[in-house]
């Protein structure tokens, strides 16, 4: 079967060293008789680096690396890129644990900073007429100066209620942020292939995780919620395909700005306090229950959103994934609260691992590396331009 989402990403070629960058959508088809160039998934976060590369054998995907990098305060800020040279050493310290003959990656754009929009045009118009009636058109379809972002479209099939019109995808993205990338990307020695959007690459790593979901998922409504440091992404797939996508300005980080102003820690004691569960025999009571309890209303919220836009009466399943899912008990309180069977996401159980991968990576922080991993599937799914 075929799952057909909408893919945003940006084909990254030069010319003359001037960068043009094409925003397409592509289907994700199925994993099988693929032949592909190994590329790896980039997930640029607000305080990590987090990489994925996979390898298609046959039916079966292997897992060749994971790693994950620190990096330094300031050099993002609310998930934009505020210095690239600085970020592109963090990814050269990835770069050292990546084969040398893989040149290619694929990183991700958040999603507030693209615009989709579905519009309606003449069935009988080419490419090139569609592209002209754009253009045309851009100052009243995106809200940004038409300077400042790259546009492209994608048909998405004959509108059912007029088969006189064609459903088109028109999708924008701000040129800096796609451009911010690529630099980072350049400077630790790997070609940027494409830029992706980080919720379609959370809903392409859906393929990964259903076999954790009981045997139906795949024709039910499965909402994925990854849980960053300060955003919170949620995508409804039915039937295998995204529905619904929907970011919120909430994340982990939250419980560690808790820890540091409970107990006078500074932001980075916090953070391994975090990690290492090293407080007080109390702390469930003073910080993570209250943080629970925040995150059970943002995903509450979220759904009620989908339910309420999507006009369904429910959501089947539940898969977490982020750092703030592996929280002690997360799962379980939403499960409880929320009514819905819910799962914490691991990318990396049906796969080979490589021996040379880092068990603690796989075993307990896999949540983490849904969105690399979903743009280092793009390595099985081709660009076509």
């Amino acid at each position: 079967m075929l799952a057909i989402f909408c893919h945003i990403t940006a084909y990254i070629e030069q010319n003359h060293k001037k960068i043009i960058i094409w925003l397409t959508l592509n289907m994700l088809s199925s994993f099988l008789g693929q032949t592909s160039t190994a590329m790896v998934g980039i997930d640029i976060g607000s305080y990590a680096v987090k990489a994925v590369l996979l390898e298609q054998e046959g039916e079966h995907i292997r897992l060749l690396q994971v790693v994950q990098e620190p990096i330094p305060k300031g050099v993002m800020n609310e998930r934009e890129i505020q210095d690239i040279e600085a970020l592109g050493n963090v990814i050269a310290k990835i770069r050292k644990s990546i084969p040398k003959t893989v040149k290619l990656a694929a990183a991700a754009v958040s999603g507030s900073t693209v615009i989709t929009k579905t519009i309606y045009m003449d069935v009988n118009l080419t490419d090139d007429e569609m592209e002209t009636q754009i253009e045309i058109e851009a100052d009243s379809l995106i809200p940004y100066p038409l300077e400042e972002v790259s546009l492209d479209f994608e048909r998405l099939g004959v509108n059912e209620s007029d088969p006189s019109k064609v459903n088109v995808l028109l999708s924008a993205a701000r040129t800096d942020s796609v451009q911010a990338r690529v630099g980072a990307l350049e400077a630790a020695n790997f070609t940027a292939k494409l830029i992706d959007v980080e919720s379609y690459a959370l809903s392409r790593s859906a393929e990964l995780i259903y076999g954790q979901l009981p045997d139906d998922a795949t024709s039910k409504r499965v909402g994925l919620v990854d849980m960053g440091a300060n955003m919170t992404l949620m995508t409804v797939l039915e039937d295998g395909e995204a529905i619904y996508t929907r970011d919120q300005a909430f994340g982990g980080e939250q419980y560690t700005k808790n820890i540091v102003n409970y107990y006078n820690k500074t932001f980075e004691e916090a953070e391994l306090a975090k990690k290492t569960g090293d407080l007080p025999p109390n702390y469930t009571f003073e910080v993570l229950a209250p943080f629970q309890t925040a995150v059970i209303q943002q995903i509450r919220r979220a759904i009620q959103m989908f339910l309420t836009s999507s006009g369904h009466d429910k959501l089947d399943y539940l898969v977490l994934s982020g750092g703030a899912s592996m929280l002690e008990g997360m799962k379980q309180v939403i499960e409880d609260e929320l009514g819905i069977y819910c799962v914490i996401a691991n990318p990396f159980t049906d796969m080979e691992i490589n021996a040379k991968v880092d068990p603690q990576l796989t075993d307990n922080q896999a949540s983490a590396f849904m969105i690399a991993a979903g743009l280092a599937l793009r390595s099985f799914n081709p660009c076509h331009i």
